[in-house]
């Protein structure tokens, strides 16, 4: 993983670029072309997220290869004076699997949300997503919880 190198993404052009780059790569991970591509937000948009410091979007680079990625949250809590970090979505690139990518992506943002004063990363995985929670496993504690989501009904 020597050649690998992570970075947290700015709100610069260059940046903007790899963002699009992470959305194809989710969408061929995740098989979601549809959410991923098909309706693509501004550029404005996307700056805006990059600029805002609770919105993680890290990258692992080999050369000038995007090679994986992940979008994590930082949660302000209420029972303490403390932050949390939701990893959101990671994914890598399969010409870079089983090169510890997705390990040293889950151990840059644990780097960046201690420089951020969060206590704690966590990320779900789907039970049907073996590799997922194989290296999760490996990493971290399970706590075995169930997902909810509640459709938002249109208002009149």
């Amino acid at each position: 993983m020597s050649d690998i190198h992570f970075k947290r993404l700015a709100d610069d052009a260059q940046s903007l670029e790899r963002f699009r780059e992470l959305n194809a790569l989710f969408a061929d991970a995740f098989e979601e072309q549809e959410t991923y591509l098909e309706n693509p937000p501004p550029d404005g948009y996307l700056l805006s997220l990059l600029a805002k410091e609770h919105v993680l979007v890290c990258v692992a680079l080999s050369g000038g290869e995007l090679a994986g990625g992940l979008v994590a949250y930082v949660l302000d809590k209420f029972e303490q004076q403390r932050k949390e970090v939701y990893i959101y979505d990671l994914a890598v690139a399969s010409k870079y699997r089983r090169r510890k990518v997705a390990t040293g992506l889950i151990r840059f943002v644990q780097a960046e949300a201690q420089e951020l004063g969060a206590w704690v990363v966590f990320v779900q995985a789907d039970p049907v997503d073996t590799a997922a929670v194989k290296l999760y496993s490996s990493l971290g504690t399970r706590e075995d919880v169930f997902h909810f989501d509640f459709t938002l009904v249109e208002r009149k």
